[in-house]
């Protein structure tokens, strides 16, 4: 992910209110981010824990979207749809988005099951376990990279249609 100042962050919400993205807090240590081991920036609001926030670029455009944590946490263990990782023991949470445009004034809403913590990019950078004598880990590493995006690209494409 390249990097992204506090000004860009907070002008590139799509679904968002002026007074949600000015009630926006940064996550801490914003400006130690390391954005080269990113695929998209998210983070849970510090003085509001059920805002998050999911920032990424698409087609060199920084998208952000304003996400709403569900009440109620997953009761069974639910696989990210994001990173898709069924190995690690991350809690998943249900985050809803409001769609953008007119279809989110309605109350249009898209909803999606994804790690609690947004640690995706973290869990697809983790070499996978040898499925067979052969199996090339680094190129699955790789191949887990780009579904990710893919993943969170289609999410953010479902917020703004």
């Amino acid at each position: 992910m390249r990097p992204i100042d506090e000004r860009a962050l907070r002008a590139s919400f799509l679904n968002a209110s002026r007074k949600e993205v000015s009630d926006l807090n940064l996550p801490a240590g914003f400006d130690d981010i390391d954005f080269e081991k990113l695929d998209y920036l998210g983070w849970t609001d510090p003085k509001m824990p059920r805002r998050a926030y999911v920032v990424v670029w698409i087609d060199d455009v920084a998208t952000g979207i304003f996400l709403q944590r569900a009440e109620q946490r997953v009761i069974a263990r639910a696989q990210c749809s994001w990173c898709e990782d069924v190995t690690l023991r991350n809690d998943v949470q249900l985050y809803v988005a409001r769609k953008a445009g007119p279809a989110g004034r309605k109350g249009d809403t898209v909803g999606i099951l994804t790690c609690a913590e947004f640690g995706c990019s973290t869990n697809v950078r983790i070499l996978p376990p040898l499925a067979y004598e052969g199996y090339d880990r680094e190129l699955a590493r790789e191949l887990r990279i780009v579904k990710l995006q893919e993943h969170v690209a289609a999410f953010v494409g479902a917020v703004r249609s």
